[in-house]
């Protein structure tokens, strides 16, 4: 018991920014905690900042609860807080924590995630589950499924990623699957189908979203001294966006929380 507390009160969050009016990052209105560090190099990342383990804010779990509780009245009944990144799951010990406070005030959580930590072992998995028991939404980026595109894009296998989403079907955890489509590197019609038959696979996606790709990061890499990998990438177009969401069949799901 000693040691669960030492644990417990040794628990320090290493965290990027704070966002208390968050609109995009779950149902309802969030206040959203991006964590800082990140295992992948996302060739089209916006916030590169997040790679490194140097953290803007350092908190423990209780500190950012009641710094995120004072909020609450914005929530009403289809808000919560969302923990993003960077990788969330990088920082597992202290989100189980946090989320434990937030649930304990009947608050709806999420986790916005990559899902490149996750692991397919004993240890990890007991771990996961603790976060899962605590945890009422997951919100999985699909990058692409071809394996081999996915380490020249992130620089990370998508191996261990599938199988989180499979994790996640079998007990039953509610999630939203979104996917960056970039023209001519994302938005492969024979990869998004295939995309789309592994979605379908799933029980329990409640909402699938195309995002299109944007260069809003592309002043970050710069003031980091790092050369933009993407350059001279389109935006895609309303009708490729169209395109995409018709092949993912976006339309066909319940949508709610």
């Amino acid at each position: 018991m000693e040691e669960k507390k030492r644990k417990k009160m040794n628990t320090i969050g290493k965290i990027n920014k704070l966002e208390s009016f968050g609109l995009v990052d779950g149902p309802g209105v969030r206040y959203v905690v991006f964590l800082q560090g990140c295992a992948m190099k996302c060739k089209y990342c916006h916030n590169p900042e997040t790679w490194t383990g140097q953290a803007k804010l350092e908190m423990t779990p209780e500190q950012l609860y009641e710094k995120a509780i004072r909020y609450k009245n914005y929530w009403r009944d289809n808000g919560g807080i969302t923990v993003s990144g960077g990788e969330a799951l990088l920082q597992l010990d202290f989100i189980i924590e946090f989320f434990k406070l937030a649930h304990s005030s009947g608050i709806h959580t999420a986790l916005d995630t990559s899902g490149n930590p996750f692991r397919m072992d004993k240890e990890y998995l007991k771990e996961f589950d603790k976060l899962m028991d605590v945890t009422d939404l997951f919100i999985l980026d699909l990058k692409v499924m071809d394996n081999k595109l996915h380490e020249e894009l992130t620089s990370k296998s998508n191996k261990n990623i599938l199988e989180m989403a499979q994790y996640l079907s079998e007990n039953n955890k509610k999630m939203w699957i979104r996917h960056v489509l970039v023209p001519n590197l994302t938005d492969d019609k024979k990869d998004l189908k295939i995309m789309h038959e592994f979605i379908k696979s799933l029980n329990n996606v409640m909402r699938v979203e195309i995002l299109p790709y944007h260069t809003l990061g592309v002043a970050k890499w710069e003031q980091l001294g790092r050369k933009y990998p993407l350059e001279g990438y389109e935006v895609p177009t309303k009708e490729q966006i169209r395109e995409a969401e018709q092949i993912l069949e976006v339309d066909t799901y319940p949508d709610y929380m």
